[in-house]
């Protein structure tokens, strides 16, 4: 299994297809870049496609300390370098859009185009972080699991789909306590509701009309204040991209195409 070693962060990643242009994937807080699968046969064929584990996620490193959104985007950017990879497609969901909005403003040459999936500028209160993080801590993944996996699919979904839903849960009762902890101060940490508007890649806001997680009018708020946003509704709650997986990944391959909805 491939490996990229910066400073003391070791990343798990996984580097597929052999189209010119680029892609990199960011999975969500609780995942590994498997989350990915249901979008890789079709964004194979127009990408070459990066997926990697976040710190402390997957087989990557899980280095001491609270994280933060800012370290998380020096991660990719470390990597992007090793590989010599100058400017990429970026697709982020939840936390990982929350990268993306990092390297939106503080890396915009490296960026041609950004999609922002189920993700906010600010997502939660700090009382509510805290309080995982405690949980955690003290009960490891499996009580959180249970809990946050009814928040990332609808009713229906899980009614109709256990298997899937059975696999989300297994990423997160397998992500290293310490590794989800330590993101979960990095979501709580960050809001980037003003810098967003100084992003200048094309952008297409996803988003789950269902979704109680981010609420339509957060997710809503990115559209409005990129400039030039696109944006996409699905019938879905957090995990657009395995519950929606075929509109999901029409809407995602269009917009890095360039092509109409």
């Amino acid at each position: 299994m491939p490996f990229i070693e910066v400073g003391k962060l070791r990343t798990h990643y996984e580097l597929t297809g052999d189209k010119e242009q680029m892609l990199v994937l960011s999975n969500s807080l609780g995942t590994d870049f498997s989350m990915w699968e249901p979008q890789m046969a079709e964004l194979q064929r127009h990408f070459r496609v990066l997926r990697y584990d976040t710190r402390g996620h997957g087989k990557s490193s899980v280095t001491p300390g609270d994280y933060s959104i800012e370290q998380l985007g020096r991660d990719v950017l470390g990597m992007l370098d090793s590989l010599g990879i100058e400017r990429i497609h970026f697709c982020g969901l939840s936390m990982g859009g929350m990268i993306g909005m990092w390297l939106g403003t503080h890396a915009p040459d490296r960026l041609q185009r950004l999609v922002l999936c189920n993700t906010a500028a600010r997502i939660g209160t700090k009382e509510i972080w805290n309080a995982r993080i405690v949980t955690v801590h003290k009960d490891g993944m499996k009580r959180v699991a249970a809990a946050v996996v009814e928040r990332w699919f609808t009713p229906e979904f899980r009614a109709s789909c256990p298997d899937a839903v059975a696999k989300a849960q297994q990423m997160l009762k397998n992500t290293p306590p310490e590794g989800y902890a330590a993101c979960c101060a990095a979501v709580r940490d960050m809001d980037q509701s003003k810098e967003i508007a100084r992003i200048k890649a094309p952008t297409l806001v996803v988003y789950g009309g269902s979704d109680p997680v981010i609420p339509v009018l957060q997710a809503q708020f990115l559209s409005d204040r990129i400039p030039g946003a696109d944006k996409v509704e699905l019938a879905a709650a957090h995990l657009s991209n395995v519950e929606q997986a075929a509109a999901f990944t029409g809407a995602v391959s269009n917009f890095l195409a360039g092509r109409d909805r």
